[in-house]
């Protein structure tokens, strides 16, 4: 009887492990699993790539960084955005590529706050193995080239053409003797450099055009106030002003209102919403649009290419197209 009892008890454990069972209840017949022998494939983890701006303080670079989420999500990578509290803080951006270096992510993608001081902490990084792209501001080759660093891949706009034309547009029918200025961005920034040198050519081919000052307002619409200000009290009969960003324009649009000089004829550069606005106003003549959002796109696709091993073009130009009273109705 005791063995029958046995017996009893341990039938229904024995129909727990018949495989075959179409009576018995859905369980699986695995009690216990060897980990060592029957572990899950894990899948695979997605391309890190860090994605360095100057500021978020400047609308163009939320743009920028709608780009490049729009990459990241074509391309199923995890993009780290890391930006500086404002474009002149170039040793938190130069900390930021330190961090992301010991983050260990596969690629960086990176606007920096200047042409010449992120080369060192860049070469490090492509030294361990992080692939590089280089956006909107061009890093100095010389500067590159002393460092030991290979030439990095560049996407932007042809600045020197852009701020050409944004100048010459309010300079085209000036008369004899109009007096210009231009405020310049971060003169160590190539971008700017470029701007300056464009605008500058614009208003020497204008024969009627006499340019009296161009100082630097840091890209910054409380500098652009500033600096505006400055110019005027030493040269108050200027009636032309190219901005090389929207910022600074900005800043100068509200010196010049204040003071009721509506008859000075403002260019600026990058499209911000706000810029538009002062155009539709008629408070702005002309502004540069140079598709921000594209630039962050086409960064982080340049650099997926990279990880993939394929080559890619040492320079990308996006278009870029003047913003007038014409165009924004």
């Amino acid at each position: 009887m005791k063995s029958l009892r046995q017996i009893a008890i341990l039938l229904p454990f024995l129909g727990l492990v018949a495989c075959g069972d179409s009576s018995g209840p859905s369980i699986s017949t695995v009690t216990r699993v060897d980990s060592s022998s029957q572990a899950a494939t894990p899948a695979p983890s997605k391309k890190k790539i860090g994605f360095v701006m100057k500021t978020l303080t400047n609308p163009f670079f939320i743009e920028m960084e709608k780009g490049a989420r729009r990459a990241e999500q074509t391309l199923n990578i995890e993009l780290i955005v890391k930006t500086a509290a404002q474009e002149t803080s170039i040793e938190q951006q130069i900390q930021i590529v330190e961090d992301l270096i010991a983050a260990k992510v596969d690629a960086i993608v990176i606007a920096p706050g200047d042409s010449e001081l992120l080369v060192p902490v860049l070469k490090k990084a492509g030294d361990a193995g992080i692939k590089l792209v280089n956006i909107d501001n061009r890093l100095d080759a010389n500067a590159l080239q002393k460092a030991g660093a290979p030439a990095i891949p560049f996407i932007s706009v042809d600045n020197d053409k852009a701020a050409f034309n944004s100048a010459r547009f309010i300079a085209a029918s000036a008369a004899p003797g109009t007096q210009a200025a231009i405020l310049e961005g971060i003169r160590t920034a190539d971008n700017a450099r470029q701007r300056m040198e464009g605008a500058k050519r614009a208003f020497a081919e204008s024969k009627g055009v006499k340019l009296v000052a161009s100082e630097s307002a840091n890209w910054k619409i409380d500098e652009g106030y500033r600096v505006t200000k400055q110019i005027f009290d030493q040269h108050p009969d200027i009636k032309l002003l190219f901005a090389a960003n929207d910022m600074m324009a900005l800043g100068a649009l509200k010196f010049l209102q204040e003071t009721k000089r509506s008859q000075v004829r403002v260019a600026a550069y990058d499209a911000l919403d706000e810029a538009v606005a002062e155009v539709k106003a008629g408070r702005l003549a002309v502004t540069v649009d140079q598709q921000a959002a594209e630039q962050g796109f086409q960064g982080v696709m340049l650099a997926v290419r990279l990880l993939q091993g394929e080559s890619v073009p040492a320079l990308m130009l996006i278009d870029t197209r003047l913003i007038t009273a014409a165009n924004t109705k």
